[in-house]
């Protein structure tokens, strides 16, 4: 199967499952509201110890074949305030 054939949508973390998997609700007005996916990390994002949380704003693919199951690829910054020092 060619790599192109992968659907990408973007959602929002809810819930963390161990083996660094999550449930992923969908945010794409083709999918119904409450449409939840099981992600997993990409090879990149391991590599690279990105770390996500509940509540972070992350781009996931989708296999046509299987809509249950995707990879995270990427994580959104989001702007934090820090809890000591100035903010930037």
């Amino acid at each position: 199967m060619a790599k192109d054939n992968k659907i990408v949508v973007d959602g929002v973390v809810t819930e963390i499952l161990p083996n660094t998997t999550f449930k992923v609700r969908i945010d794409s007005e083709e999918y119904p509201d409450d449409f939840v996916v099981t992600g997993y990390i990409s090879g990149k994002m391991r590599m690279n110890y990105i770390k996500i949380i509940k509540g972070d704003r992350v781009r996931i693919e989708l296999d046509p074949y299987d809509l249950s199951k995707g990879r995270i690829v990427y994580r959104y910054k989001i702007e934090r305030p820090r809890p000591d020092g100035p903010q930037r």
